[in-house]
């Protein structure tokens, strides 16, 4: 089965990490990169795609305006249910990001 996985954190808890000096926050990223990196080899044979998202656009009947939201990457994932695809996140580097969180929800092909 396919699952869809968001990776999270406070978009405020982002204007924070933003005030931290530029070249403290470079090595902190480099950091993170490497153990996402590893995290990732480690779990090549589930993951099927992932990719950062940028600011979004919120849509309604009144029209299209700027808007925030607090979701930072997504992935999808392979996996026999979503306990198991729930599972392979437990000790993901994302976490190392204070108040960071990571969804994962099946993936319905059956709307429309």
């Amino acid at each position: 089965m396919k699952f869809f996985v968001t990776y999270q954190m406070p978009h405020t808890g982002m204007d924070e990490w933003m005030k931290i000096p530029e070249e403290e926050r470079k090595v902190q990223e480099q950091q993170m990169q490497s153990e996402w990196n590893a995290w990732m080899g480690d779990h090549k044979d589930s993951l099927t795609e992932s990719a950062g998202v940028g600011k979004p656009k919120r849509i309604t009947a009144k029209g299209t305006e700027d808007a925030r939201n607090d979701i930072m990457m997504y992935s999808f994932v392979e996996a026999t249910t979503l306990e198991e695809a729930a599972e392979i996140f437990k000790d993901h580097p994302h976490f190392g990001i204070p108040g960071a969180w990571i969804e994962v929800m099946s993936v319905n092909k059956n709307i429309g």
